[in-house]
């Protein structure tokens, strides 16, 4: 590879390690090409898988200010940059790996922050966004309305006790 093509490339990664909310590092050794495009169209549009010789990986990366990837730079590595809902990509790469045993998740890092593969697999089996939203918006319904029902019982139990009041007292004939 020539030196220039070598900057480009390092330059093109650095701009992927800037853009992306996550990078997951994998190991793809002994998959096919058909299998990495099937893995490619599984990730959907939200990440972007490429493989990359791992001395320009190490130089974008600390050039982008990514230092945790060092240590998983060895052997065959392959990288999935995700610009979208990480959790969705997680998702991927986990389903991925569990049909394909050769896609390995070496690790990554997540908004700047260092990802062991069991974490990536913790973050996999998160629900989408839209679910957990939606759980929020349910709970919060459920908060108000519990509010709700307490502000209205109390005029509500004030007037059967003054009701209850006025009975008492018409029996006793005042």
């Amino acid at each position: 590879m020539a030196k220039a093509d070598k900057a480009g490339a390092i330059a093109e990664l650095a701009n992927e390690f800037e853009g992306s909310s996550a990078a997951v590092l994998t190991e793809y050794r002994g998959l096919t090409v058909a299998q990495l495009k099937q893995l490619r169209v599984s990730l959907g549009g939200n990440a972007k898988f490429a493989v990359a010789k791992n001395t320009l990986t190490k130089i974008a990366a600390n050039n982008a200010g990514i230092t945790a990837l060092d240590d998983l730079l060895q052997g065959p590595t392959a990288i999935a940059f995700v610009k979208g809902d990480v959790v969705e990509a997680a998702k991927g790469l986990r389903d991925f790996a569990k049909a394909n045993p050769l896609l390995v998740i070496k690790g990554g890092v997540v908004d700047g922050k260092s990802m062991t593969p069991s974490e990536i697999t913790q973050l996999a089996d998160l629900e989408s966004r839209e679910v957990l939203l939606a759980k929020l918006a349910g709970a919060l319904k459920a908060k108000q309305s519990q509010a709700a029902a307490t502000f209205a019982a109390l005029p509500t139990q004030m007037a059967r006790l003054a009701e209850a009041l006025r009975a008492k007292r018409e029996e006793a004939g005042e």
